[in-house]
């Protein structure tokens, strides 16, 4: 089982995770190497920072920028660069942690 997998049973099971996120997709909001919780949410909408899957891609934490009644949700990194649409959100994350610092936390 690797993180992702793991993230997604923790996140069906207890509806909260945890996992590092590494890359500059998502900076100056998240850090490389940053410590993200992940919780299940009840809904999603634009702004949020989610993890999902793509086109059989898991994407650990980019953000939801469009929402659409028939396509689902269109998710893209920090930078303009849109993954796709997807239905298949697992969770959000409600805080980032950087060397032991909150960098993020989402808004309730």
């Amino acid at each position: 089982m690797n993180k992702y997998e793991r993230l997604r049973s923790d996140l069906e099971s207890t509806g909260k995770g945890k996992m590092k996120a590494f890359g500059s997709s998502m900076l100056p909001i998240l850090k490389s190497g940053s410590q993200l919780t992940f919780e299940k949410a009840p809904e999603y909408k634009i702004g949020d920072i989610v993890f999902c899957k793509v086109k059989g891609r898991y994407i650990d934490a980019h953000k939801i920028v469009k929402t659409d009644a028939h396509k689902g949700f269109l998710i893209a990194n920090n930078h303009g660069f849109e993954n796709g649409w997807t239905r298949a959100i697992y969770g959000k994350v409600t805080v980032g942690e950087f060397q032991n610092q909150v960098i993020y936390e989402a808004k309730r």
